[in-house]
């Protein structure tokens, strides 16, 4: 009996090693994914921070978007100035075979995920480095509150900075002038850059997927033309309309397709501002700037609570202009993306109130 029962023990032993061996973390030398050599059930990854990057790379695999797994890290309506990745987020971006982001100060959280990447064949796009010189520094138009406009009107509402802090605080903003200019991050609000933009993508899919290639090249090409199409009716809509300014009362995010078209603007803040709250002169400026241009529309970017646009029309003669919304699509999420929206179809809504703001 005590062979029998030794015999067993040995047989159960074997069965639980040999389920342990499939299904044991085996840390292999070989890259998780490299250029076609993925299992058969296994999938390319690509990893995107924003819902423009999203689609893109959506348009560029085409029906061949079941061969990857593609991720939208702020899918839950985060804004990019604020969001910091979790634990889950850096590991999906250490194993991919691309990672997509802007590039901006908001990504500055990107140079670690990198340096813990475990795919050494990842590519990376960095959308502000891929558009080189076409890049712009943000810029403080007349009328618009600076972003340190609100610590400097606290100091004199009374509260009061020891010599040694206020010492300290000019040394600070003394460094961060030496560290260089601070770029718009928005550049995927102009469609010449997404132009720009887009074969750059589908040369990194078709570079991990060379297989499918020519697919890839060919849903660029197309999707191409609907930006330049769309480039186009917003050139027409532009050199048809009465007016040539716009004016935010809100962030101002869409400095590139501004300046895409020669659009003048005021606006609030600028594009990356955490402020909230404008200050009295802003608004009072703001208001004249609407009775001068003879403006009919106040606008915010979307899920804005509009205050400060109504404070702005309440302050003007007529007090009757409307207010439109711009969606920046800073807030999309993925349930925005599973009910149908896509950045043609938003930048193509965003025309319709470009239209009715320049009449």
């Amino acid at each position: 009996m005590a062979l029998k029962r030794l015999l067993v023990a040995l047989m159960t032993l074997s069965v639980v090693l040999s389920f342990t061996g499939c299904g044991s973390n085996v840390v292999s030398d070989k890259p998780a994914s490299s250029n076609n050599e993925k299992g058969n059930n296994a999938k390319y990854s690509i990893v995107t921070t924003i819902f423009p990057e999203y689609d893109w790379v959506k348009e560029v695999l085409g029906d061949k978007a079941d061969n990857f797994d593609v991720t939208m890290l702020l899918d839950n309506g985060v804004d990019l100035h604020s969001f910091q990745p979790t634990t889950d987020d850096m590991m999906k971006i250490a194993d991919c075979d691309l990672f997509i982001y802007v590039g901006g100060e908001s990504d500055g959280w990107v140079e670690d995920a990198l340096s813990e990447a475990t795919n050494k064949d990842m590519k990376v796009i960095n959308l502000l480095d891929t558009l080189g010189t076409s890049i712009k520094e943000e810029e403080v138009v007349e009328g618009m509150q600076e972003e340190d406009e609100h610590d400097h009107e606290a100091g004199e509402a009374g509260v009061e900075t020891e010599p040694e802090e206020a010492e300290d605080a000019d040394e600070h903003d003394h460094e961060d002038e030496e560290e260089g200019p601070e770029y718009d991050e928005h550049v995927w609000l102009s469609l010449k850059n997404a132009e720009a933009l887009i074969p750059v993508i589908a040369d990194n899919i078709a570079a991990i997927d060379s297989e499918n290639k020519d697919s890839y090249m060919s849903n660029a090409n197309a999707y191409l033309e609907k930006l330049n199409d769309l480039d186009t009716e917003y050139q027409q809509a532009v050199s048809s309309a009465s007016k040539d300014t716009i004016l935010f009362g809100d962030r101002f995010p869409f400095r590139y397709l501004v300046d895409d078209y020669n659009i003048k603007y005021y606006a609030a803040f600028v594009g990356c501002s955490a402020e909230t709250e404008a200050s009295f002169e802003t608004i009072v400026f703001l208001s004249k700037k609407v009775d001068e241009l003879k403006l009919n529309n106040v606008l915010t970017i979307e899920k804005s609570d509009g205050k400060i646009a109504k404070t702005i029309i309440e302050n003007t003669s007529s007090k009757d202009q409307k207010v439109l919304s711009m969606d920046s699509m800073q807030g999309t999420t993925l349930e925005d993306v599973n009910q149908g929206a896509s950045y043609i179809d938003i930048m193509t809504k965003n025309l319709d109130v470009l239209k009715e703001a320049l009449q």
